[in-house]
């Protein structure tokens, strides 16, 4: 690598889900630096920062592995290097609304998109008055989650008054949540539809009992016809959630809809997640992501490699010249 060229940063968190991106920089040979997000320290005064570009890939389900450390640290190391000039994907306002459900949900609004009917509460006293007129079940949905933590279901008026009275709601880490309808997904899957700058670039179903609200794509192993997949993360969890998944093209509206959502959002790659409510065939966007972990087996799933294109898409943006860094 030529010694005049700056390389790429990728701060990452989680301890699998990026190996995948890894491995195509590395066959590629395109120069990066890995940053431990949860072990990381930054010099407000340094003049010059050594990267061509920085990656955010920190995750908001960090405190589930003890690394809540990084979340709101983050918030501030991305401010910082905006500040300084510095190209950042997945920059200071995209992790504002990963690291915010209640924000994502003022953007839907502000966008005219629907989305589960919600209040948003700061204490777990007030989420049975938030639950006033709301349809039964319920979800008492923690502001910062990830990978489906820190959402419970109730299914009536008085099992919520119990958890209240009881003391079992959590409304995690920032001491908000939200009390949301539960919908119940038609036909049993919700969609995920994955971004690139901006752009549609695939979309998959997701089918699930219901049971669970982990739906990491890259913890699924197996397609809606029984074959296993190669798993790529999470490879110790996938066994256990017996999620299915098959390619999926959505209409041209819900595709126009969500790249205005990720592009408002300042999310330059990123997943967003709707289901079709069964009860009344409306269709609801309720969660976006700044954090996409592209499908397992991408290949055999939806006939290409993303990770490739993502880091194409990298490139691009440090305006790195592959010939010059071989």
């Amino acid at each position: 690598m030529s010694t005049s060229v700056k390389p790429i940063a990728i701060f990452y968190e989680h301890q699998e889900w990026f190996k995948p991106l890894f491995n195509e920089l590395d066959q590629n040979e395109i120069p990066y630096v890995s940053l431990d997000a949860a072990r990381h320290t930054y010099d407000i005064t340094a003049q010059e920062i050594p990267y061509s570009l920085f990656f955010n890939r920190m995750s908001p389900s960090a405190y589930l592995r003890n690394n809540e450390n990084g979340i709101f640290y983050t918030l501030s190391l991305l401010a910082h290097l905006e500040s300084k000039g510095i190209p950042v994907v997945n920059g200071y306002k995209a992790f504002q609304h990963e690291t915010s459900k209640a924000l994502q949900l003022s953007l839907l609004e502000k966008l005219g998109l629907p989305y589960p009917k919600s209040r948003v509460i700061n204490h777990a006293s007030q989420a049975i008055a938030a639950a006033e007129g709301l349809r039964y079940p319920i979800v008492v949905k923690a502001n910062i989650g990830g990978s489906g933590a820190g959402i419970t279901r109730f299914d009536s008026p008085e099992e919520l008054a119990l958890a209240v009275s009881t003391n079992q709601i959590s409304l995690g880490i920032d001491h908000t949540a939200l009390v949301q309808e539960y919908i119940t997904a038609r036909d049993g899957h919700i969609n995920r539809v994955e971004t690139l700058g901006g752009k549609y670039l695939y979309a998959i179903k997701v089918y699930t009992d219901g049971e669970s609200f982990n739906l990491c794509p890259a913890d699924i192993c197996q397609t809606t016809g029984g074959k296993e997949l190669v798993r790529n993360a999470c490879a110790i969890d996938a066994p256990k959630n017996g999620m299915r998944v098959e390619a999926y093209t959505p209409p041209q509206d819900v595709i126009d809809a969500i790249e205005k959502i990720v592009q408002e959002a300042g999310i330059d790659v990123g997943g967003i997640e709707y289901m079709v409510d069964d009860r009344d065939g409306q269709l609801y966007y309720y969660d976006v992501n700044a954090l996409s972990n592209f499908v397992a087996d991408a290949v055999n799933v939806i006939g290409f490699n993303p990770h490739a294109r993502l880091a194409e898409y990298l490139v691009t943006k440090a305006e790195l010249k592959l010939e010059e860094v071989k």
